[in-house]
This record gives structure tokens, C-alpha cells and sequence, in this order.
């Protein structure tokens, strides 16, 4: 395959989907508000939508009214509206979610790399957060805003609260602005797993996003949320970030408005389709991580999302033997793989994305039934794929 100048593999999406039904209550929704579709929808969402999202922010412990709500059409607009909004430079966690900095890109920025623990989520070591901006500084950049992901794609492991409080502590002695993506917040394997948002520790300074399409809506749906803070740094950004999303034209349409809506009540028929996808994920990434773990290579347990991180250097000396010496070589040699080097990383390390969703099924019909089913690793298809992958492994290491 033909490499780039830099030397990885051309572009390959990154972007996760567990590829599982949509909820018929959804789908009734979205199909019903098709025909308001040619209807102007005010940028930042209308008053229901805010709203709904007030309630969806409060049961998770962040109360916030709907003045400081921005609703969007997914992401990755919202967080190119922020970095327009803030200026500067970007920080980011190494490895960090693909999607991050293509939009640094997007407006000349540069994007800063600062190392972060394996089983940590995505927030770095504080230490080498503050030694990476002290090096940025130094070198002439302007590293304003860090993004965080406390649920984190795409190691699957959630921060620590004592490592997330260092951390805010340093981004404040920086003077930093927090983004934290709190997309897979809603995807943790273990309902009673402690998760703290940087908006609890470092209000003033955090911005919250959420993309709705990893728990709450499907991903071809693109919605997301910003909450802004009541005063401070963090704050001001809003009326910058509505000015930037109202130049790109960036609203929601008025059918995937009204789901979101509905997604963000969340009615009991949605919250048990939502469970049952989590314990799916759960047994499947559970599965996935004994096996490569069993094999020899090192990954942290997963607790949310549908992905792994494994780092496969204590396989090093097979792999040369297989001639392969780069991550981005294991992409077709393993399924449903990603290199590293497309999360941040040096394509010298071994470290790959593993996408457990991929496991689950083909066909729809395959995926409903991975969802519905009491023992998802008994189901015929997922434990083929799963041995597929134990196959692959032991291909490698023979």
C-alpha cells in the first residue's frame, strides 16, 4: 500500500460506531418530524432542545441553565467554534480520539501532544502537561485550550478523580482552558464506575461537549452539546463560539432536533436499550481483552466505549520475525484495527485501536441479536469474530 510523505498509511475514519438498532421510539421520532424539515432551526438550539439538555446535565450532577447550553450538528463543528473562539494553540492528550486534531488543522494551529497514562482516560500525566507548555512557550506557541476525554477513546479506561484533580490544578497554573469531551460518559461497562467531569473541579475554566451519537442517538444522526460555565474565561468563549457557528451555517436539522430532544428525556425505553448496549459492550471488550492480554500483549481493562488499546511491544521479537517493526503495518493483520499513529502516536510503537463494536455482527439482523441476547458471547457470530482475533494473534506470535 502506498504510504504518505510522512511515512503511515493514507487516511483511514476513525470515527467509532457500535453500529447497533435504533431504538423504534427514536426512529418514530425522527420520522415524524421529517416533515419540518425545511423550517429555518435557530444556530445553538432552539429553547426545547436546551432545555432537555438541562435535564439531561443535572441527573448527571452538573446543573446549568438553558442560556449557557450551544446545541450543534455534532463535534466536530462545535470544537472548531471553540478553537476559533479561544485562539492559540491546542493541547492534547497522546494517544487522544483521532478527530481532534484535524480541526487544530483546519484553522493553521498547532496541535501539542503531552503524554498520558494507558489506564488513566484521556488526561495526561500533570506534570507533563505543564512541562509540555513550559517547551510550547519556549518555542514560541501560544497552547491555550486542552481537551480531555474522562472517558476516554481510545484506551476504553476512565480518569482516576485524584489524577483528574492534578491535572486541573496544572491546566489553571498554565492558564489554560479545558474542553472536556464527555462523549462516552454514558458508555461505562459498570454503572457504579466513579466518573468526575473538570467542570466539577475547574468550573470557570471547562467547557463540557458531548457527542450524542456514541450512547444516546446513532452516529449518522451528528448532534452535540456544549455547556458553558456562568461567568469566567471559560464563559466568554460562548458568545465567540455562537458568532462562529452562526458564519458556518452550522445547525442541526429539524428531525435529528426533535430526537435529540426525546434522546435527552431519557424515557425508559431508551435508557433499557441503553443498558443493554452497555452490557453488551462490557462482555465483548471484557472478551476481546482477555484474549489479547493472553497472547502477551499489555492492555488496560476497558471500562467504557467498545474499543481497546493494547500495546503490543512485549511482541516485539515475533513481530520482526513477521516483519513487521510499525503499528501501522498490524492494520491488516488484526480486525478491526487502527495504528496508534493515527491517535497521536509514533508509528514505531506497537500500540493499536481495537474497535470491539466490529465484533458484534455484519448484518443488522447479526447486531440486534448480539443486543438482545442474555450471553452475547454465546451468540455463534461474536464468538467467531472473537476467535478471529485470537487467530490473528497467535498468527503473529507463532
Amino acid at each position: 500500500m502506498q504510504r504518505t510523505a510522512a511515512g503511515s498509511r493514507p487516511a483511514k475514519p476513525a470515527i467509532t460506531d457500535p453500529g447497533l438498532p435504533v431504538p423504534p421510539l427514536l426512529a418514530e421520532r425522527l420520522a415524524a418530524a421529517a416533515p419540518d424539515d425545511g423550517e429555518p432551526q435557530p444556530v445553538g438550539g432552539g429553547p426545547e432542545v436546551r432545555t432537555a439538555a438541562c435535564g439531561y446535565w443535572e441527573r448527571r450532577g452538573l446543573p446549568t441553565g438553558p442560556e449557557r447550553v450551544v446545541f450543534g450538528p455534532g463535534p466536530g463543528s462545535v470544537l472548531l467554534a471553540l478553537l476559533t473562539a479561544a485562539g492559540g494553540d491546542l493541547l492534547l492528550p497522546r494517544p487522544g480520539p483521532a478527530w481532534y486534531e484535524p480541526q487544530a488543522r483546519l484553522l493553521g494551529r498547532t496541535a501539542h501532544y503531552t503524554p498520558t497514562p494507558s489506564d488513566c482516560g484521556g488526561v495526561p500525566d500533570p506534570f507533563a502537561l505543564l512541562e509540555t507548555v513550559r517547551r510550547a512557550r519556549a518555542d514560541g506557541a501560544d497552547p491555550r485550550l486542552l481537551v480531555l476525554s474522562v472517558a476516554d477513546d481510545p484506551t476504553g479506561s476512565v480518569t482516576p478523580p485524584e489524577l483528574l484533580h492534578e491535572a486541573c490544578e496544572a491546566a489553571a497554573d498554565a492558564g489554560l482552558l479545558i474542553v472536556s469531551d464527555e462523549t462516552y460518559r454514558d458508555v461505562l461497562h459498570d454503572p457504579h464506575t466513579v466518573l468526575v467531569s473538570p467542570a466539577e473541579m475547574l468550573h470557570d475554566r471547562t467547557v463540557v461537549l458531548t457527542d450524542l451519537g456514541a450512547g444516546l442517538m446513532p452516529p449518522g444522526w451528528p448532534a452535540a452539546l456544549a455547556r458553558f460555565p456562568e461567568e469566567g474565561p471559560a464563559a466568554a468563549l460562548q458568545r465567540p463560539v455562537m458568532e462562529a457557528l452562526t458564519a458556518a451555517r452550522a445547525v442541526a436539522a429539524a428531525p435529528v432536533r426533535a430526537a435529540a430532544v426525546l434522546a435527552l428525556t431519557e424515557p425508559p425505553e431508551l435508557r433499557a436499550h441503553a443498558a443493554a448496549a452497555n452490557r453488551l459492550h462490557a462482555a465483548v471488550a471484557g472478551a476481546a481483552h482477555r484474549t489479547v492480554t493472553a497472547r502477551g500483549a499489555v492492555c488496560p481493562p476497558p471500562q467504557a466505549g467498545f474499543h481497546l488499546y493494547p500495546d503490543l511491544t512485549p511482541l516485539r521479537p515475533a513481530l520482526d520475525a513477521c516483519g513487521i517493526t510499525r503499528s501501522d503495518e498490524l492494520e491488516d493483520r488484526l480486525p478491526a484495527c487502527l495504528s496508534g499513529h493515527r491517535f497521536g502516536e509514533d508509528p514505531a510503537a506497537l500500540r493499536v485501536r481495537i474497535t470491539t463494536s466490529a465484533f458484534y455482527g455484519s448484518t443488522p439482523a447479526q447486531r440486534r441479536t448480539a443486543l438482545e441476547a442474555a450471553e452475547p458471547l454465546q451468540v455463534p457470530h461474536v464468538a467467531g469474530a472473537l476467535a478471529g482475533l485470537d487467530r490473528a494473534l497467535i498468527e503473529l506470535t507463532a
